[in-house]
Formats: structure tokens, sequence, C-alpha cells
């Protein structure tokens, strides 16, 4: 038997369908040992190497264990995860925690998920490629470094709970920069002379007494009344018809960013459902030929197309559309993003057969619509260029001079697929020399606008061209800015908080590099540069770690505290400093200004005090005390009022959601409870009883023979379904059952 380990089970799921006996596919879940969440990780010995600690989480031991079992078994274990640098560190992850050597096991990679691409990987298995690790390796210990060091710092001057980031705290200061253009910005008049020569053909004023006009050219009202008056009474003819053909060029095949940025503009979707939806296409869905995936890797930022791709979408266009939509030669597109990583194939469909309309009775809502998008983006990169023909007329007076622009399509092109959103605007027929009159004329008045706030589409656009982060990154920066209330989403503009103002403006002063753009992108050349051999990462992370901790030492005794810090006039009764009144997360409290030389604090007056909380009538069952009423992020809840000698805590009763359906191991109550991983039900015993259900069990029983599991009712795929919570079979809701 043969081992392949990828990330995803789904992957894993596909991948076995095709392979089926002689080869057994495992998932790691992503990641299975990195940095503890609970201390730095990173030790620095007398030779100033930085070294890593990883160990394993202890939600993934089960899957370590299940994988280790299954290598003791295997004659040949293939590394198969992503083929970024992420997927290539997470390889040797799983090398070093099944204790073998990384570079003795072979690495297989495919852009696509496809029974043929899988056999190709298999047949032409490299190494773990060490360059690429290391790079992945000095990104992490960045992160942590900046992370560790740098948000304990915000959160001591600022408010506790602040986080920065490499690439989060760049990305903030684009945002807090535009608010501030926004801002500081004055809105300037200007007028237009809109006029209308007949029959009905619109023109623009663009020159006045031999003047050409610009925007701001006609300044206040009483100036363009004035032209107005003259140009009335001016006699206009036909100076020029000028007709030119113009192509629109074919758009290039979506890379990461601009599938995130075309998501979000036609479909609505945020960059992070982009990204969910674009993984389940990428790792199997249910096509007429069984599970497959359809898409190539979703996270790129190259152009390429395969050989074989083209070959194929050119044979398509010419049996749909006929050869005059297909150009004489190939279209290669070759620009790329800033500092473009890995030599990826663009996001492209795996199947030309498995078209938008077969797809639609296998895939979900949203997996059609973003694989209609790609399918047809590009169908259309092979196709014909559009053509127009663009007609400019120019009439001319004594004192004024008009312009009048329009537009026909000619030939379709890829729009014959893509669509065509713009109208034709047709003039109509006129010789040169001929008297045309003025119809109507009016001046309008305008206003200049401030820049627009930035939305997710024009955010990852800004990051791309200004080369920070990468196609992994965008869509996590932009959901940790918004979950850290550094910026808000309203009305899809992404708005910076009053805390991402202060903020930035500590980091501007006291950490320029870390906000600045130049420097972060600059940081993603040097990972490329060791990623292709050229660099070493000890120097690059020793070169950034003793200046940043050199600035860190000097952020802690210089950086005024910004947090609310009110002298009293009093002394500490402990050391003899000033007393301040300060607020902290539970509230106003007092504290001495010598802090942390001295801890002395106390209660505010009138602010509640440990005698006066709620205390209910249970009893802790660890220790006996009473228990306390708390308020906490999921509501109300109960903890030992022995805190913190006991920290005894449980559901406060009147706040539980309990199931009808009595526990099917222990017949206790079931109740519906809260953790990191999601809600889920479970047994009012733990840890005596430690069932637990993600659905709501109902008291009918599973019909699969030999399972007495109970049915849970959920939504499957857009149906409602009953599911064993014991053997996962689905169920479809019979009215019976109901």
């Amino acid at each position: 038997m043969d081992l392949i380990i990828v990330e995803s089970p789904a992957k894993a799921r596909t991948i076995k369908n095709f392979l089926g006996k002689g080869y057994e596919v495992i998932a790691s879940k992503g990641h299975i040992r990195d940095l503890p969440k609970s201390r730095f990780g990173i030790t620095v010995d007398e030779q100033n190497t930085l070294t890593p600690t990883y160990s394993v989480a202890k939600e993934n031991s089960p899957t370590v264990k299940e994988i280790q079992a299954l290598a003791k078994k295997a004659d040949i274990i293939y590394i198969a995860t992503d083929e970024d640098r992420e997927g290539e560190a997470i390889g040797w992850h799983i090398a070093q925690a099944i204790k073998k050597d990384p570079l003795s096991l072979p690495r297989i990679v495919f852009h696509e998920i496809t029974k043929s691409a899988i056999t190709h990987a298999l047949q032409t298995a490299r190494k773990i490629d060490m360059d690429r690790v290391n790079a992945q390796q000095t990104r992490r210990l960045l992160d942590r470094i900046v992370g560790y060091k740098l948000s304990p710092l915000l959160s001591s001057k600022i408010q506790k709970g602040l986080s920065a980031g490499r690439v989060q705290s760049s990305t903030l200061k684009i945002v807090v920069d535009r608010e501030r253009e926004i801002k500081a910005f004055k809105p300037q008049e200007y007028w237009s002379i809109d006029t209308l020569f007949e029959p009905n053909i619109e023109a623009a004023l663009v020159e006045f007494d031999g003047k050409k006009l610009q925007k701001l050219t006609i300044a206040t009202k009483d100036e363009a009344e004035s032209i107005t008056d003259i140009l009335k009474k001016d006699l206009f003819a036909i100076d020029s018809i000028t007709t030119k053909q113009r192509k629109t060029a074919t758009p290039p095949p979506f890379m990461t960013s601009t599938l995130q940025q075309s998501a979000s503009s036609k479909l609505g979707f945020t960059p992070k459902k982009t990204m969910m939806v674009a993984q389940s296409l990428y790792e199997g869905v249910k096509t007429p030929n069984g599970t497959s995936g359809v898409i190539t890797y979703m996270r790129t930022d190259s152009l390429n197309i395969a050989d074989e791709a083209i070959e194929s979408v050119r044979a398509e266009i010419k049996k749909r559309f006929g050869d005059k939509y297909l150009p004489a030669s190939t279209k290669v597109y070759t620009k790329k993003s800033k500092g473009a990583q890995e030599a990826h194939e663009a996001i492209r469909p795996t199947m030309l057969d498995f078209t938008p309309e077969i797809a639609s009775s296998y895939l979900k809502a949203d997996e059609i619509k973003l694989y209609r998008l790609i399918y047809e983006r590009f169908m259309a990169t092979q196709m014909e260029d559009a053509l127009f023909e663009q007609q400019t007329i120019i009439f001319k007076g004594e004192r004024g001079i008009f312009k009048a622009t329009g537009r026909k399509l000619i030939f379709d092109g890829f729009y014959k697929i893509l669509g065509n959103d713009g109208k034709d605007k047709l003039l109509p027929a006129l010789k040169e020399g001929e008297s045309i009159n003025i119809k109507s004329i009016k001046p309008t008045q305008h206003f200049t606008e401030p820049p627009a706030r930035y939305n997710e589409a024009s955010i990852i656009k800004k990051l791309e061209a200004e080369g920070i982060g990468r196609p992994s990154t965008y869509a996590p920066t932009i959901s940790t800015l918004t979950a850290r209330t550094y910026i808000n989403i309203e009305k899809k503009q992404l708005v910076p908080t009053e805390m991402a103002f202060k903020v930035t403006e500590i980091l501007e002063k006291n950490f320029s590099n870390i906000v600045d753009s130049s420097f972060t992108a600059n940081m993603e050349e040097v990972l490329d540069e060791i990623a292709q051999g050229h660099k070493d990462w000890q120097k690059t992370l020793q070169d950034f770690y003793f200046p940043f901790m050199e600035q860190i030492a000097n952020g802690k005794e210089n950086i005024a505290s910004e947090k609310l810090a009110r002298p009293l006039g009093r002394e500490c009764p402990k050391c003899g400093s000033e007393l301040l009144l300060r607020s902290g997360r539970y509230g106003n409290f007092i504290a001495c200004s010598a802090y942390p030389k001295c801890k002395y604090t106390e209660q505010v007056e009138g602010e509640k005090k440990e005698e006066d909380k709620e205390h209910s009538e249970e009893k802790c069952d660890k220790c006996g005390s009473d228990m306390i009423i708390k308020n906490g992020r999921n509501g109300q809840f109960l903890a030992c009022s022995a805190y913190p000698k006991c920290k005894n805590t449980k559901p406060l009763n009147s706040n539980l959601k309990i199931s009808e359906t009595p526990c099917p191991q222990c017949g206790g109550k079931l109740i519906y409870r809260q953790s990191k991983r999601g809600a889920f039900w479970g047994c009012e015993n733990y840890p005596d009883c430690k069932f637990i259900s993600k659905f709501e069990p109902t008291k009918l029983k599973c019909k699969e023979e030999g399972c007495d599991g109970l049915l849970a009712k959920r939504t499957y795929r857009g149906k409602e379904v009953y599911e064993c919570i014991k053997c996962k079979n689905h169920t479809p809701v019979q009215d019976n059952q109901t």
C-alpha cells in the first residue's frame, strides 16, 4: 500500500476515488505543527541564530497519530500538500511529525485534481524544496516576532486586546490614509456647458475664445452664464468628422486577486467567501463522471495556461462560435502581479465539457455562480478582440468649439460569451461644412468629489499593486482587520474606526517600517529570494529581529500611555507615587502611576464591589463556595466566588437551551452549548458522559441496518434532511416523519 498525504479531507476523497485500491489517502487538515500559542516559541542562541520551537496542538494529535499509524504500514509515502510555499512547509512538518527524513519522501504537486493530473504527478515526483520551506518559516517567524512583541506593547499603551502584524498594519495604514484624504478634502465648484445640437446630438464645450477648457476652468456661476449667453448667439458648423476603428482586447485569465475583485463586483462575494467556494470547486464536486476538481489551484499570481488547456479551449471556441471568433494564433498573457511567486497556472476550468449549463445540475448556488465566472472568463481569453467604430464630430463657431463622440460595436468578439453592458451611442449621418443649430444650451454646476473609500475589491487591487502580501493573504488580512474592529464594512466600504487612527499614529511615529508599504513589499521580495535559494533565511531574520527589539525597548520607555489616566491628587499607600484613574476591560479603577513597579489598585467608589455582585443559590461543585452571576461574551454564566483560587465556571440555568430529546448514552438532558469551534449539543453529565452532536437529535431512529443512532434534522445542499448522528447517513424528510 502507498500512502498519499494531502491537506483537505475533500481533496483526499476526490483523489481516493481516482486511484482506488493500492493507495490510502489521508488529510492533515492543514498545519499539524506550529509555533505554540501560549508563548513566543523562538529562541536566540549565542550565535544569534533564531530557532523556532514547533509543537503539535492538542486538537491535531488524533490526526497525527492516524498518519503515523498509516505511515508505518506504507510502502511509499507521498507528500501531496498544496503547491505553494505554505503547502511545502506543511509537507515538511508532516515528515517531521512522522519521524521521516523530509528529503527521503517523494513530493508530488498538481494544478488540478483530475485523474490525469494525479497520475502524472505520481510519475514525476520530486523532493521537498527546503528553500521554499525556509521562506515560509521566515514569514512565520517574522509574523510571530511582530505579533508577539508589538501587540502587547499596543495593548499596554492603548487598550487590551489590540494586535499588530506585518501585512495587517501596512494594510490598515492604507485604509487610514485614504480616510485622512477624505476628511481633509475640500470640494471645489466648477461648471460645465451642456449643449444639444439638432436633431439630438449631445456635445461638450472643449474650447472657448481659443482657450482649451479643463475640468475646473469655469469656476463660477456668473462666468458660466456669461459664456452660455455668448454661445447662444454663436453660429456653428461641422468642422470635422473622424471615424476610427478601435479594438477592445480580451481580458487575461483570472488569478487570485482578479478573481476576488470580479466576484466582489459582479457577484457580491466577499474575498473570504470567494476563496471558500473556489476551494470546494478545486478540491472536488459532483460531476457526470463522478467527484472531481473542476477548477485549477485558486491561490496563484500567475497568468500561465497549460498548452493542452489552450488547445482544448481553442477547439471549443471553433466548435461553438466558428472560425471568425478564433484568433489565428494563441494569446499569451505574461503580465504578473508585483513579485509574482511560483510559476503556477492561472485559474481555469479543468473540463471544458463540464459547461455551466451542465454544472447547474450538480453544483450549489454559490458554486455555479463562481464556476460560470471562471469558465466564461477562460473561454473569453482565447477569443478574438471586440471591434468598435468610434466617431468624433467637432462643431466650430466663432468663439466656441464643441465635441460629440459616438461608438458602435462592429464585431462582438469575446463579448459573445461575456456580454457587453455598454450600449451603442450612434451619431446621425452629417456632412463636414454643414451648418447646425443649437437646440438647447445651459450651464450645470458641479463639485469635485473626494477619493472613494476602499472596498474589498479595490483594497486587494491596491495591495497587489504595492506588492503587499500574496494571494493567500488578501482575504485573511481583511478578515483580521474586521475581527479586530479596526475597520467596519459599511455599504461595502472599508471605514476605519477611531482605534485604527490611534494605532496607526503610534506605529507611524515609533514603528514606521512596520506600516510602510515599501518595507512590507520589499520583505515579500526577500521571501521570494529565499524561496529561490538566493538569500539566507537566518540572516534575514537577524537583520529584522535585533533592530526591531530595540524599537520595542524604546517604545516601552518612550511611548506615552493613551489610556484613560487622570491624576487624582492622592498618593499611593504602598509607594507614595501618584494615584491615577484608569479605564480597564471591566470599567474604571484606581491604580498607582508607578505600575508595573508598584501594582497597587483599588475600586472606584460607586463601581460594583465583590460583595455587591449578584450571588446565585448554587454552590461550587469543586470547592463549595457561592457561585456568582457574571457577564461574558456569550451572555451570563456562573463563576466561583473563590476565584482565583477556584476557577470553576458553568452555564446559567436560566439561559440554557435544553432539548426535548434525552441523551442517547445516559438519558441526561442535552444542553445547547457554545465553544471556540462553534455551537453543539452536549450532555449535562459531562465529563462522565461525553456525548456531543452538532445538530439537535430527534427521537427518530436511523433505519440503516445495524445502526440504532438518532436522527438530527439539518439542511444539506439546500434541502432538509435527517442525518444520523452515529453513521451520518442522510434521509430525505418525509411527511410521516415530520
